[in-house]
């Protein structure tokens, strides 16, 4: 949990800090009154696991799997909580070197929040993302982007109707994901909430298409990126859209990748994650 969200929580079971003020502050941090309430019982159970024991992550169930699509069947990654039978699900979209071990991992540390997380990978077609990845880029601009987009949109699909699904669907991707997660919500209008990380803008055209709650981060020194940023916005204004939009400081391409020591910042990423779950955990509830 973020210590500047902890600590402003200490100051109101302290009383330094009344409900009303202390919410205030909390919806600053979190984005949004919604998502200020959505980490108001997490902060509660927290303080109550940490007073009988130190907490303990959830046991998960990974296993890798493949589901149809447009190009034939989709290798993805799974993970879900042991204990449980129906999740909410969610999409998890690797960056343009592929269904590496960093993307399991995170596929991993959203399942441990209570979700049921399936990672593509979007070079299933030809034959899956290699373990030497030097050269991985080639393969990338052999994908058909239309295919592409069908192939994960399949996915929302597959999660509808999975036997340990709620039904209630959400997409996040990073970098060449955070793009392609804004491609499935303009293509999939049964998707029920978009987190794209630092990605390439839809059109304005096709923002009139999206039916998803989304949720953008970007990083502060990211010129091609954010170029984008203003007629999305105007875009997701102009069609009444459900959207927020968030920039961290001091922040690169990037900045959620804890592999890549020379982007990744801690801070942002740590923000950016909660901001994510809470917002998953707000719009996939049943």
């Amino acid at each position: 949990m973020d210590r500047q969200i902890t600590d402003l929580y200490q100051d109101f079971k302290k009383g330094r800090t009344n409900r009303r003020d202390f919410l205030k502050k909390l919806a600053m941090v979190a984005g949004s009154t919604a998502a200020a309430l959505a980490l108001l019982p997490i902060l509660k159970e927290n303080e109550v696991m940490a007073a009988i024991k130190p907490k303990k992550e959830p046991k998960l169930i990974t296993e890798f799997i493949k589901y149809p699509a447009e190009t034939g069947d989709m290798r993805a990654y799974l993970a879900r909580p042991e204990k449980g039978k129906k999740f909410p699900a969610v999409i998890v979209i690797h960056e343009n070197r592929g269904l590496v071990p960093h993307i399991q991992d995170v596929t991993r540390r959203m399942a441990k929040e209570g979700f049921l997380v399936i990672a593509p990978d979007a070079l299933s077609p030809l034959g899956g993302t290699p373990e030497d990845i030097s050269n991985v880029g080639a393969m990338f601009k052999q994908l058909n982007s239309e295919q592409t987009t069908k192939n994960f949109v399949a996915a929302v699909k597959y999660l509808k109707t999975h036997p340990n699904s709620t039904g209630k669907v959400g997409c996040t991707g990073f970098c060449w994901g955070g793009a392609l997660t804004n491609q499935v919500a303009v293509n999939a209008p049964d998707l029920n909430a978009a987190v794209p990380y630092y990605g390439r803008q839809p059109s304005a055209e096709d923002v009139a298409k999206i039916k998803a709650p989304v949720m953008a981060h970007y990083a502060e020194n990211d010129a091609g990126i954010n170029a984008g940023i203003p007629a999305f916005e105007e875009a997701l204004k102009k069609n009444n859209k459900e959207y927020q939009i968030f920039s961290y400081p001091g922040t690169g391409h990037g900045f959620n990748n804890d592999t890549n020591t020379d982007r990744y910042n801690d801070q942002a990423a740590k923000l950016a994650w909660q901001r994510t779950v809470a917002f998953f955990k707000e719009k996939l509830k049943s």
